[in-house]
């Protein structure tokens, strides 16, 4: 949880950063060195502010939204795998002892250090990719529940634009994920890393469905150029108009822990989640083959390099890779007008997100 916390607080800076550097400004630079402490004087000026509570609210359903949207969240990290299992040396044998698990440490040396299998995600489950969308549709809830408890005509509406907005797109991304559970025949994320290692990456077979997946994300997180719940020019801040302090900040976490989910989600599902780039060997394509065919060897030892890459590097830069895109997008496009937003989702997507299943089922079916 506290990664969590700590990776959403410097999202905003790198956000910050790089939006200013793409209108030729510098961004935070004030605050240590390369602005680097702004997240912490950000934090502690929302922990220092009063706690504002509408005298008309539901003072009930405003205190507990934030957490519906946060909570959420951080619930659907445990499922995200950030890497292979790995051999660690560490004390959790012996802090099995303590669950009567029939450890029983030696007593010349009580705190053995020794190698224990140790998994980079906290559970995989079987149905991790159903798991994660029942998660993000939950954090919603958030949202609608801090639109009808400020008693603020504006953030009612931004709460009725974010439930139409996340139903309109949570379908197009569930549609365009059936593609890759179609090729990997599982719900597991491990398994569909796992499946990727022995064929490609999945963004090669669904580029269609990936197109579809990352715009049915941004349009899910609230993000430019989908941000109508809060859309200033028209309802002010919409949902967290009326918050302030910790319970303002909760919705910010909120915010860019999805995006890193969604970061991860694309990672996993379309570009091999921790496994390592690896270029094909040119004897090996038909086409080329017999012109680079001397290439063969400086090719494996690129390839070779790029494994030495710890896994959980890949997977990093993957998701980082994808969050400066959603910096990017935001930074270059405009809002869309809600009609245009409706017309995307329902009109454009959602057909795409069928015909895409509809064309995967049948390559499937045709290769037998």
């Amino acid at each position: 949880m506290n990664a969590v916390l700590i990776a959403g607080a410097f999202l905003t800076y790198v956000e910050r950063k790089v939006i200013g550097h793409i209108q030729l400004r510098p961004g935070p630079n004030r605050v240590g060195p390369l602005g680097l402490l702004q997240p912490l004087a950000d934090g502690i000026k929302l922990l220092t502010k009063e706690d504002i509570i509408p005298a008309q609210a539901d003072r009930f359903v405003f205190v507990i939204a934030p957490f519906f949207s946060l909570v959420p969240v951080i619930m659907a990290y445990a499922v995200i795998p950030w890497g292979e299992p790995t051999t660690i040396m560490g004390l959790l044998p012996w802090l099995r002892a303590f669950d009567g698990w029939g450890y029983i440490p030696p007593a010349w040396n009580p705190f053995p250090l020794v190698p224990e299998k140790a998994t980079l995600v906290v559970s995989n489950l079987n149905i991790g990719v159903l798991y994660i969308l029942a998660m993000s549709g939950l954090s919603a809830y958030g949202i609608i529940l801090a639109g009808w408890g400020s008693n603020s005509k504006y953030a009612l509406l931004g709460g009725l634009r974010s439930a139409a907005q996340v139903i309109s797109y949570e379908i197009a991304m569930g549609l365009a994920i059936v593609g890759t559970l179609m090729l990997a025949g599982s719900l597991s994320l491990v398994d569909i890393v796992r499946a990727q290692e022995s064929s490609f990456w999945y963004i090669l077979a669904q580029p269609l469905g990936f197109l579809i997946f990352f715009i049915s994300g941004i349009a899910e997180t609230n993000r430019a150029p989908f941000d109508l719940p809060e859309a200033e020019s028209e309802i002010v801040a919409g949902f967290h108009t009326e918050y302030s302090g910790m319970r303002f900040a909760f919705f910010f976490m909120a915010e860019y822990g999805a995006m890193v989910i969604i970061s991860a989600m694309a990672s996993i599902l379309y570009l091999g989640g921790w496994l390592p780039l690896q270029l094909p060997i040119p004897s090996s394509v038909p086409a080329i083959g017999s012109a680079l065919a001397g290439a063969d060897g400086a090719v494996r030892a690129v390839n070779g390099a790029l494994m030495a890459i710890p896994p959980i590097v890949w997977m990093l830069s993957k998701i980082g890779f994808f969050l400066f895109v959603y910096i990017w997008l935001r930074a270059t496009f405009p809002r869309l007008r809600y009609d245009q937003l409706m017309h995307l989702g329902w009109k454009v997507m959602l057909p795409l997100g069928l015909a895409n299943i509809f064309v995967t089922g049948l390559v499937i079916l045709v290769k037998g």
